[in-house]
């Protein structure tokens, strides 16, 4: 489990019309936005990513850098770009499995094709979102067992402000025992 104000693991992915992505050196002013999402077989990631890719200049006014990162190969992750339409967004592929555990994120099987017709891959990771500080800890996190009810963007862009506003504090981090 990711704990709020420590470190967060090494991510390293290749893009797809970017430089690769390493978080130890990406830029970050304000946050850093990783949206883990499904891959290919996903229909609601498609939508997901089209919302994300409408308030990308919105992430960026207040200095997040966005990446949406898959366990796709490069062949699905340049299909799944091309479906969401949105060439300014930043699509990482060829994620291990082994990172995603790394970030806490849950491993599902596939089971055959999705209503889209594409078929799932072996295994691949579910959604989860994460907002990580330029010192490379964690902020904010959320992770899903399922494709649906993941957080809007738009809310995460008012919590994004209200915490640069007040200054708000990660929250979560208590891990002593009970």
């Amino acid at each position: 489990m990711l704990i709020p104000r420590a470190a967060v693991p090494a991510l390293q992915v290749a893009t797809l019309s970017h430089t690769d992505f390493d978080l130890a050196k990406e830029p970050v002013q304000t946050f850093a936005l990783a949206v883990f999402f499904r891959g290919l077989h996903c229909p609601l990631c498609i939508k997901y990513l089209k919302e994300l890719g409408l308030l990308l200049p919105e992430f960026e006014k207040r200095g997040v850098s966005v990446i949406a990162i898959s366990t796709d190969n490069q062949e699905r992750a340049t299909e799944m770009a091309n479906k969401v339409s949105v060439p300014d967004l930043r699509f990482g592929y060829g994620l291990s499995l082994a990172v995603a555990k790394q970030w806490g994120l849950y491993i599902s099987e596939g089971i055959g094709k999705t209503s889209t017709g594409v078929e799932e891959p072996k295994r691949f990771a579910e959604p989860g979102v994460f907002l990580v500080k330029p010192d490379h800890t964690l902020y904010y996190g959320a992770v899903q067992t399922m494709p649906f009810a993941r957080p809007l963007f738009a809310d995460l862009l008012g919590a994004i402000d209200y915490s640069i506003s007040k200054n708000y504090p990660a929250r979560g981090e208590y891990v002593v025992a009970l």
